[in-house]
Parts: structure tokens; C-alpha cells; sequence
């Protein structure tokens, strides 16, 4: 009796331990499925995204690395509809972030920020409003930035500035007041980058403490 107690004990761990690595790896799954559950999806380019799967990397639209990791996210121009959601800043080994040209609406979530691997966040011609999130100066690896042709106001953060790899922003044709931040890369970015914002009031100037004029 004892050593058939030892040996269920035995197989119930070793089927908990089978189980973790592939609950670990749906993760990923799950935080896509939960955006999938917010979009309108009016021409099926999310039906492949099925939650019983051990993990996403055979879902359309989605790339994996070696290790089964998502790291690329690609809907652009996918006439999708609804909200971003917080879910996505579970990503954490997301390189690019592709939901450009679409109809999407609400505020840009602040948890996007927890994606410390995002190389280029590409959120351009949707709906998007509210103002651009602080926690974005924590994308220590990004390089593109493109919220451009959305409906953002407020002004601009200045911890963007910290930004060293940042190679290109395009804030253009939003809402956005204030004035543009001089500092870190904010030095070489042209002015068409914040252009048609009726708000935006130019540059800083040096030396002198940020003002938000008509923020």
C-alpha cells in the first residue's frame, strides 16, 4: 500500500512538471487571444488565432523566435476595429509592434511600456486617443515610433528625450500641444515629424524650463 501511494504521489508530480513549460509558453497565447477578444475582425484575419493551442507561433500574423517567444506582431492595414488593451505589455520579448492603419480607438495603454525588446512600435492611421504615455521613455531598445494621423493630445513627454536609440518619430497630424522637447535625440528629428498639430508651438527653447503653452 505504501509503495503505491509513493509511486501515485510520483506520477502526480511528474504530471504537473509535463504540464508548467507548456503553460508557460501560452502565456504569450493568452495575452493575444485576450486582444482578439476585444477587435472586430470583419474580414477573419485573426481566425487562425485558436487559445487551445500550446502557444501562438502558428497563428497568422505572428512571429516567434527559436525559442517559441513571440516577438513580432503584425495587423497592419487589417481594417480591425476596437481597442489596444493593457494585455499586449505581457509581450515582454516583442520586438516590433505592427497595428498600423486600422480603426482603432481609446487611449495607447501604459503598459506597452513593459516591452523593454521593442524595436519599433508602429501605431500610425488609427483612432487613438488621449495623450502618449510616459512609460514609453522606458523602451530603452526602440528605434521607431510612429503615432502619427491619430487623434492624441496633451503634451509631449519629456522623458521620451531619454530615448538614446531612437532613430525616428512621426507625431504628425494629431492634437498634440506644448512644445517639442530639444534634448537627447529630439536634436536631429525634422519639424515634419510634429507637423498639423494646430496646438504644438515649436521647439524649446534652451536653457529655459519647459513650458506647455495652450496644454
Amino acid at each position: 500500500m505504501e509503495m503505491a501511494l509513493v509511486s501515485a504521489g510520483a506520477v502526480a508530480l511528474l504530471v504537473v512538471l509535463l504540464a508548467a513549460p507548456a503553460r508557460a509558453s501560452n502565456e504569450e497565447g493568452d495575452a493575444l487571444y485576450a486582444l482578439r477578444t476585444r477587435l472586430l475582425d470583419p474580414n477573419g484575419v485573426l481566425q487562425s488565432w485558436d487559445p487551445t493551442l500550446v502557444n501562438p507561433c502558428t497563428w497568422f500574423h505572428v512571429t516567434c523566435d527559436h525559442a517559441s517567444r513571440v516577438v513580432r506582431l503584425d495587423l497592419g492595414n487589417s481594417n480591425i476595429s476596437g481597442s489596444i488593451g493593457p494585455e499586449l505589455g505581457r509581450l515582454v520579448n516583442l520586438q516590433y509592434l505592427e497595428l498600423y492603419r486600422n480603426n482603432l480607438d481609446g487611449e495607447i495603454p501604459k503598459e506597452l511600456g513593459n516591452l523593454k525588446n521593442l524595436i519599433s512600435l508602429d501605431l500610425y492611421a488609427n483612432k487613438l486617443t488621449g495623450t502618449i504615455p510616459k512609460s514609453l521613455s522606458k523602451l530603452s531598445s526602440l528605434r521607431f515610433m510612429r503615432l502619427n494621423n491619430n487623434k492624441l493630445a496633451g503634451s509631449i513627454p519629456r522623458e521620451l528625450a531619454k530615448l538614446s536609440n531612437l532613430k525616428v518619430i512621426d507625431l504628425s497630424n494629431n492634437d498634440i500641444c506644448g512644445t517639442i522637447p530639444v534634448d537627447g535625440p529630439f536634436s536631429t528629428f525634422p519639424l515634419r515629424s510634429f507637423e498639423n498639430n494646430s496646438r504644438l508651438n515649436g521647439p524649446e527653447l534652451q536653457g529655459l524650463v519647459p513650458y506647455d503653452f495652450g496644454c
